[in-house]
């Protein structure tokens, strides 16, 4: 319980004594004119309105932002996530603030979180539900899906029911690197979202401009980011350039080519043994060539020998 919830409470007490006494004041004196009551009174109404709990008691509930909500991560917490237009949170705050009263007691923080403000918190923890209510002991975050009044509350902290619900894993937890990216989209939308309404409303555009500027960043946007992507990529794993293979006949060839190789060299030098023979037999041929032509020429034709 905080420094001003105690200071209000001792000053209610205070104003309560003093009414006593002036009441036992009123009840000695018997023949007190009906005039004296007035100046008791109006003292008694300047002390109860000086005391600070007749104006409104300060709420026991903590505030979370999004600069605060490190906190969480440390000691025993309850936290409520709502939004102020929201019916079932209207009827939950009741309970809650009688719930945060006991909160000195129970050595718990009871805190609330507004979506419509914190929306970097809402993707956090992703909110789907409204309103959303998570238990955190020492960094482990649980969420409670139990009966929502302050008796219950009271119960779940005190005989430790928590124990039998499982933790969020660690891969969600609101300080993830996952859900630190969530978060940021969450702004971001919301930035979009002030954008838009900025555009509407104080510049006076038309909804197709401010469609048309939104699809010309985010086209912009796309390629800036995949130019980048592909530089990153570029230098983290640098492509490697494959030079021209040089063919040249002083490289040995492989094992399963050898045979083939000698094959090729015994046809090469058969081929030339056929062409030098061939050649041999042509020279041969062309030196004997006029004497057999000379045997073979026929001197005319022969005549018929008359026998008789």
């Amino acid at each position: 319980m905080s420094g001003a919830a105690r200071q209000g409470g001792s000053g209610r007490r205070r104003g309560e004594v003093g009414l006593l006494r002036l009441l036992r004041a009123e009840r000695g004196v018997d023949m007190a004119p009906s005039g004296s009551l007035a100046v008791p009174l109006a003292v008694l109404g300047l002390l109860l309105w000086a005391t600070p709990g007749t104006h409104g008691r300060r709420s026991d509930v903590r505030i979370l932002t999004d600069d605060n909500w490190r906190e969480l991560l440390r000691g025993e917490w309850m936290v409520e996530f709502y939004a102020p237009w929201c019916p079932a949170c209207q009827n939950l705050q009741p309970e809650w603030e009688g719930f945060a009263e006991w909160g000195e007691d129970l050595e718990i923080n009871v805190a609330k979180v507004d979506v419509t403000e914190q929306t970097g918190l809402s993707g956090r923890f992703i909110i789907t539900a409204l309103p959303t209510i998570y238990h955190c002991k020492d960094g482990e975050i649980r969420r409670y899906q139990g009966p929502r009044t302050k008796n219950d509350f009271i119960n779940f902290v005190s005989e430790k029911e928590w124990k039998s619900i499982e933790p969020v894993s660690s891969w969600f937890g609101p300080s993830s690197i996952l859900m630190s990216s969530m978060s940021a989209l969450f702004r971001l939308s919301m930035y979009i979202r002030t954008c838009y309404d900025y555009f509407i409303e104080d510049l006076g555009l038309p909804v197709w401009a401010s469609y048309t500027i939104f699809a010309l960043a985010t086209l912009l946007s796309g390629l800036l980011l995949g130019l980048c992507m592909i530089y990153v990529a570029d230098c983290l794993c640098p492509s490697k350039r494959r030079k021209p293979q040089s063919y040249s006949s002083k490289k040995p060839l492989p094992e399963f080519s050898q045979p083939l190789e000698k094959m090729v060299e015994e046809h090469e030098a058969a081929e030339e043994d056929i062409s030098e023979e061939v050649a041999g037999s042509k020279e041969g041929a062309n030196k004997d060539f006029p004497q057999s032509a000379i045997r073979q020429r026929p001197v005319g034709p022969s005549l018929p020998t008359d026998k008789s």
